[in-house]
Formats: C-alpha cells, structure tokens, sequence
C-alpha cells in the first residue's frame, strides 16, 4: 500500500507503520492508497483505522452495486468505472472509498483478470501526479475525494466520446449505403449501444449515491457539501449525455432496420408479381405440354393457340398485379 502525508503542497511518503502517528496530526491529510485488500491490508483497515467489519468485506469482496455508508466519523463508499473490453464487454473496474476527518483510504477491488492492472490505479495515479507537479492542492479530504471521483467521471465522458464516435461513424455507413455486411454491421452497433448503457447506469447509481451522501447532512463537513453536490451535477450530466447518445444509436438501428424491412418488402412483392404470372402458365403448361410437344407428331395449330392463351393470361394477371400496385 501507498501511504501519503499530504501538506502544505508537499507530498511525503511513509511506510504503513507510520500510519498511527500520522494520523494524530492535527494538520494535513493522509492518504493511504491499497491497489489490493490482501489479509495484510484487511488488517490494517481493522487494526489501525478501526473500520466497520462490513465494509472491510466489501473492501475485500466484489460488489456489483455501489453503496454508501456513514458511520460516527466517517463515509465509506463503493463506486465503478468503466473500461472497455473485448467484444463490446464493459468491465466494470471498482474504487472504494474512506473519507474521514483527516483521512482518505483507497481501495482497489477484485475485477476481472482480463483488466490490465494499471487500469484500476488510473484515477488514484492520475490524482497523484497532479499534486506532485503542484497542479492539485487538496486541504480537505473531502477535496480530494473530489478530486479522485471527478478523475472517474472524466473515464466515463471519455469513453462516452469514443462510443459517440463509433455510433457517428455506423450512422455514415447506414445513410450510405455501405452497410453491406449486416450481421457484422449489427454487431457493432448493439455493442456500441451496450457501452453507452453500461456507461448510463453506472453514472445514474454513482449520481445516487452522491445524492444520497449530501443528504446525511450530520456526517457531511460544511466544506464538503460544495464538492458533493458538484459531483452529483457532474454524474447527473454524464446520465443525461449517454441517454442521449444511446437513443441516437437506436434511431440509426430502426433506420437500419426499416430500410433492410422495406428492400425485403419490395422483394417479397415482386416475388408474388412471379408467382401470380407464372403459376397458371405452369399448371396449363404441365397439361397440355406432354399432349401436344411430345408425341409423335405436334399440332402447331393447337400449339400456338395454347402459346396464345398463355400470353394472354400473363398480359392479364400482370395488369391486375400493376392495378394492384405491386410493380
């Protein structure tokens, strides 16, 4: 684990046996940083920061929902972010969070192997770089709690940017006319349309648990209201943005699929024009054929009169067929 003594714009890093005096420290913010909750991390959740066995767990255990818990003197908090996978799959990628009163624990949780593992530190990475190159100077740790979720909801518009430009880019293919490879083609939309659903959900449940932070106004610091409330705006949006791209990626494939039902409509129709013209041919052809062609002589005059009924039955059911409007 990383542990960081944040003040006065330095950042010093120390080892988890320095844990306890840090935290006595009046001033400043420690930030402790655990990539994994091994049973040595688990540990040390209990032992020095005396949290709650429940949360512990789910620091230890997946969670497939993000959660809010307050407790005397601390919030503890599950959140996701996305990461794309193969074959349109989005991983969900989980940060947990304590925020205390001079403390600020992050926790990476179990996630797919599949996930490179630098992707879980993204955001805590990100967030650490800034304060070390002076750009971030939190002094609360609800600041950079802040600072750490806005670092997720920028992931999320992101990703929100690229599946937008891959819905733009079928959307130019559909008007086109060059969808050719339709089974392919479909793929790749219902895929980009299950990023951006992914990418809502999460959004509205991580708007919700911010709301429902702001709400416990006994367990929220006056200078953290401001920093919450923001993020609920800022999730709120990314809601409102992936609704709206989602429902474009809907509108391309009902285009899509009213043209594919309307070229199969028109081929259908024609179909039955052949079928009405040539099944009676057929049925009087399969009568008469064997009894004037072969045999031992043909009777041309008989002959030509069925070739002249033939012809007058197609002329007629092709003028019914166009009064009918099917060619």
């Amino acid at each position: 684990m990383d542990v960081c003594y944040l003040h006065d714009g330095a950042v010093d890093a120390h080892g988890s046996d320095a844990l306890n005096e840090l935290l006595a420290r009046e001033e400043g913010i420690v930030w402790v940083d655990i990539p994994e909750c091994d049973p040595a991390a688990a540990q040390v959740l209990t032992d020095v920061f005396g949290f709650h066995p429940l949360a512990v767990r789910g620091c230890v255990e997946r969670n497939r929902v993000p959660k809010v818990h307050a407790y005397a003197d601390h919030v503890f908090v599950v959140l996701h972010g996305p990461e794309r996978g193969r074959s349109g799959h989005i991983h969900y990628v989980e940060l947990d969070l304590f925020i205390g009163p001079n403390y600020v624990v992050t926790v990476h949780g179990p996630v797919n192997p599949a996930v490179d593992p630098a992707v879980m530190l993204r955001e805590t990475r990100s967030v650490r770089d800034r304060i070390e190159a002076g750009r971030l100077r939190p002094k609360a740790p609800f600041e950079l709690s802040y600072a750490i979720v806005s670092t997720v909801a920028r992931n999320m518009e992101q990703l929100i940017e690229e599946l937008t430009a891959d819905a733009w880019r079928l959307e130019q293919q559909v008007t086109g006319g060059r969808a050719n490879e339709s089974e392919q083609f479909l793929d790749e939309l219902f895929q980009t349309r299950h990023g951006l659903l992914a990418v809502r959900t999460m959004a509205a449940l991580s708007r919700e648990i911010h709301a429902r932070i702001a709400t416990v106004a006994r367990f929220l610091p006056p200078h953290g209201r401001p920093f919450v409330d923001d993020l609920v705006d800022q999730f709120g949006r990314l809601r409102g943005i992936a609704d709206g791209q989602k429902d474009y990626v809907e509108g391309v494939i009902e285009y899509y699929r009213a043209r594919t039902d309307t070229k199969m409509m028109i081929a259908a129709e024609r179909l039955a024009v052949i079928a009405v013209v040539t099944l009676p041919i057929t049925a009087l052809a399969s009568v008469y054929g064997m009894n004037i062609i072969v045999n031992g002589s043909t009777d041309f005059a008989h002959l030509a009169i069925v070739v002249l009924v033939m012809a007058a039955m197609s002329a007629t059911l092709l003028r019914w067929a166009k009064r009918q409007g099917w060619w």
